[in-house]
């Protein structure tokens, strides 16, 4: 698994976007995650959130609440700069600095570790985010932008 561009990461995040969006097609997702994460024998919190509630949550056997704050800050990160957990991550290596020092986002609320993923809708922008947490950071970006690319046929 090679690590992929910020340009690569823009194009992802500009073709994983939902059309529409309802309360069953979130279901279908976090199922189609949890699922693939079981096959990838993945000790992962999942959950979709939209910004004022969260729509599905599951933590698999292994996870425990350190699991459940990383998803938390990796939520919060994506509401508060609308991109995904692994961009972040990458400009702050590159720039070499911190959430703190480039955006002002607290440490303890806030996480730039990859798995974090915007919950976009087309026309509307980010709604929401869609975290995992537990594996290395591209293993957690990966789940979500693989189940995405599936669910959308993209």
């Amino acid at each position: 698994m090679s690590d992929p561009t910020l340009d690569e990461l823009a194009t992802e995040e500009a073709r994983l976007q939902f059309d529409t969006l309802s309360l069953e097609q979130v279901w279908d997702v976090g199922c189609a995650l949890r699922e693939l994460a079981v096959q990838r024998s993945a000790k992962v919190a999942i959950e979709i959130a939209l910004r004022d509630r969260v729509l599905f949550h599951t933590a698999l056997p292994g996870t425990d609440i350190a699991n459940a704050n990383w998803v938390r800050r990796k939520r919060n990160t994506v509401l508060a700069l609308g991109t995904s957990t692994l961009v972040v991550g990458m400009k702050l290596a590159k720039a070499s600095q911190t959430l703190e020092e480039r955006y002002g986002l607290s440490p303890a609320e806030h996480a730039s570790d990859g798995g974090g993923f915007p919950l976009r809708l087309r026309g509307l922008g980010v709604i929401g985010a869609i975290t995992a947490s537990g594996m290395p950071s591209l293993q957690d970006h990966r789940l979500v932008t693989d189940v995405l690319a599936r669910f959308l046929n993209r």
